[in-house]
């Protein structure tokens, strides 16, 4: 009986991570056609979003390098805390810019600068010139959240940035998109990375490995529960000498 319920264990065991591990593979396949999709938009010409008709699908472009064209609104800046850049701490800068010709309004990242870590409520101050300004970068998600204990809390630092809830408290009719900015300034006075801004963002990544290496955990484990079995219930019992 206790051979039996031993068998059936090992078996279901098996079973269960085989099962697992095989689902980790597919979810990595399914990453890998995203991932595909992404650098197929990366390499696709430069678009002007402010030339795009109505109604686009910003969402279905996301990672396509573009172009805009706007006004700043400087006074509506969130700085976005606890963010990193070569392993240091600091802001990720969020603007919206004002589209030309539009009454949309599309939140542009536009880089990286460190905290003061002796006053953590002073800000750095960031360029942002007034008059039109044309920006490069890349189409992007909404800048990514990191856990809270509280709920958002309004003023120029946060910890995240919920777009629907910066819409609603700013009354902005704010795009579902964002721009990663990655070209320097247009405005010569600005300088090439006005404020200090770093723009070395990581490239977009969907997490393929981490699939892999979950599938080749599970399909391990699967091993061990095969070699253990084999050992003990088999091995064990019926080819080697038992002790007197």
């Amino acid at each position: 009986m206790r051979f039996l319920i031993l068998t059936l264990a090992a078996l279901l065991g098996v079973a269960a991570t085989l099962s697992l591990g095989r689902w980790q593979l597919s979810r990595a396949a399914q990453k890998e056609a995203l991932q595909a999709e992404i650098d197929a938009q990366n390499r696709l010409p430069a678009i002007d979003l402010t030339a795009l008709p109505k109604g686009t699908d910003l969402v279905g472009i996301e990672h396509r390098q573009a172009s805009v064209r706007g006004h700043w609104l400087a006074e509506r800046t969130v700085f976005l805390d606890n963010r990193q850049m070569h392993g240091q701490q600091g802001f990720f800068v969020v603007t919206p810019l004002q589209l030309n010709g539009s009454a949309a309004v599309l939140l542009v990242q536009r880089g990286w600068v460190p905290r003061n870590f002796v006053d953590r409520t002073a800000l750095p101050v960031i360029a942002s010139p007034a008059g039109m300004v044309e920006v490069q970068g890349r189409i992007a998600p909404p800048p990514g959240k990191l856990y809270e204990f509280q709920g958002g809390v309004p003023g120029p630092i946060r910890q995240n940035l919920d777009v629907a809830a910066f819409a609603r408290e700013t009354g902005l009719p704010l795009l579902p998109v964002s721009l990663l900015q990655t070209g320097a300034d247009a405005n010569p006075a600005a300088g090439a990375n006005a404020g200090g801004l770093q723009r070395d963002w990581p490239a977009a990544n969907t997490g393929v490995e981490k699939h892999y290496g979950y599938a080749f955990q599970w399909f391990g484990l699967a091993t061990l529960i095969t070699i253990l079995y084999v050992w003990f219930q088999i091995v064990r019992r019926y080819f080697l000498p038992r002790r007197r």
